[in-house]
C-alpha cells in the first residue's frame, strides 16, 4: 500500500463517511455505516481510501478505530504513529497533512459574520445554494461545515430560504432557543427576550433553549411547525402554537411591518429600527398588556403613528427634544 496511494477525492468521501458515522444524526450516522461496510468489500481503492480515512480520523487522538488492519495490542503513541505512517506511506502521511483526520473534518468550509445598521435590510446567497436576508439592527454569524450548516443569531431578524441538502443540516440558534430545518422558507427573530419563528414553506423543529441558556437539541422534544405556524420561546421555555399568514412572513423585505397579535413594546421595537427618532413605551404597566394586529407600509410611519390612538387606548407625547412617548389614554 505504501508504493500506491488512493485518490485524494476518494479519501475524503471516505473520511466524510466516517466522521459522519461519529458526529452525524442517528440516521445520518447509520446510512453512513452501511455505505462504508459496502467500501470495505468494494474495489481495492476503495478499501484502501476507507483504511486511509480511518486511519486520518484517529490519528488526531492516538487512538484507532476498528476497521480491517489490527490495532496495537498496546496503547503506545509512538508506535501508532509509525504504524499509521507505515500503512499509509508516504502518499498517507501527504494524507495526513492536508486531511489532519477529525481536525480536517472540524474545519468550516465557509465562514461568514453578518450585521445591519439602522433601517438597512440585506439579502446574502450562500455557497450551498440557501439565501438569507437580514432585517436592520441584526447580527449572526454563519458556519458551514462538511457535515452540517450552521447560524448563530445574536440579535435581530432573519429570514431563511434553504438550499436542502440532507447530509448537512441547517440550524439556527438564538439564546432563548434552537430551531433545525426540515426543508423550509422561515424567519427567525431574537429581541426583546426572546426568539420567534415564523414559517412560510415546509417544516422546522424548534427547542427551547436548557437551563443554562444554551440551545440543544437535547431534552424535551421539539415543536415541529409548518408553513402558516409560528411559537416564541424565553427563558422559560417554548409558548403555545400559533397561527400566521405564511404570506406575512419577513413582510419587511416587501415593504411592511405585519404584527399578529404582537405586543405593544415588540411593536415599537420594530417600528424604531427604521425611524429616524425612536418610539419609547411610557412606564403605566397596563402598556404592555396591549397587543396589535395590522400590516403597515414601511414608508408610510406617519400614518401608522396618526392610526395608533384609534386602535389602542394611547395617546403619544412628544418631548422638548422632538422624542416621542406612547401614553396611555
Amino acid at each position: 500500500m505504501a508504493s500506491s496511494e488512493p485518490p485524494r477525492k476518494l479519501v475524503e468521501t471516505a473520511l466524510l463517511l466516517v466522521g459522519r458515522t461519529h458526529r452525524g444524526d442517528p440516521a445520518s450516522a447509520m446510512a453512513a455505516g452501511q455505505e462504508l461496510e459496502r467500501w470495505r468489500t468494494g474495489s481495492p481503492e476503495c478499501r484502501a481510501a476507507l483504511e486511509t480515512a480511518e486511519h486520518l480520523w484517529a490519528s488526531t487522538d492516538g487512538s484507532f478505530l476498528q476497521s480491517s488492519v489490527p490495532a496495537p495490542q498496546r496503547h503506545d503513541p509512538q508506535r501508532a504513529r509509525r504504524n499509521t505512517l507505515g500503512l499509509l506511506g508516504l502518499g498517507g502521511l501527504t494524507a495526513m497533512l492536508w486531511g489532519g483526520g477529525r481536525w480536517y473534518w472540524q474545519q468550516p468550509v465557509f465562514e461568514l459574520a453578518l450585521h445591519t445598521e439602522h433601517a438597512q435590510q440585506r439579502d446574502m446567497p450562500l455557497p450551498d445554494g440557501s439565501e438569507v436576508s437580514l432585517a436592520p439592527h441584526t447580527r449572526a454569524r454563519i458556519v458551514m461545515y462538511r457535515d452540517r450548516r450552521e447560524v448563530q443569531l445574536e440579535k435581530g431578524e432573519m429570514r431563511f430560504r434553504v438550499a436542502q441538502d440532507v447530509d448537512r443540516p441547517f440550524t439556527v440558534a438564538t439564546a432563548w432557543g434552537y430551531v433545525r430545518v426540515l426543508g423550509t422558507v422561515f424567519s427567525v427573530s431574537a429581541r426583546t427576550g426572546q426568539m420567534r419563528v415564523e414559517v412560510a414553506e415546509g417544516r422546522v423543529a424548534v427547542w427551547p433553549a436548557d437551563r443554562a441558556g444554551t440551545p440543544t437539541e437535547m431534552g424535551p422534544a421539539p415543536i415541529t411547525l409548518t408553513a402558516g405556524e409560528a411559537v416564541e420561546a424565553d427563558q422559560s421555555g417554548l409558548g403555545p402554537r400559533a397561527q400566521v399568514p405564511a404570506d406575512s412572513v419577513a413582510a419587511w423585505r416587501n415593504g411592511w411591518l405585519v404584527f399578529n397579535n404582537t405586543p405593544l413594546d415588540q411593536v415599537l421595537d420594530q417600528w424604531n429600527d427604521y425611524l429616524s427618532r425612536p418610539l419609547r413605551l411610557g412606564s403605566h404597566p397596563r402598556l404592555r398588556q396591549l397587543r396589535l394586529s395590522g400590516s403597515f407600509p414601511l414608508r408610510q410611519p406617519q400614518a401608522f403613528l396618526a392610526g395608533l390612538p384609534d386602535m389602542l387606548p394611547v395617546r403619544l407625547q412628544h418631548n422638548a427634544a422632538g422624542d416621542m412617548t406612547v401614553e396611555l389614554r
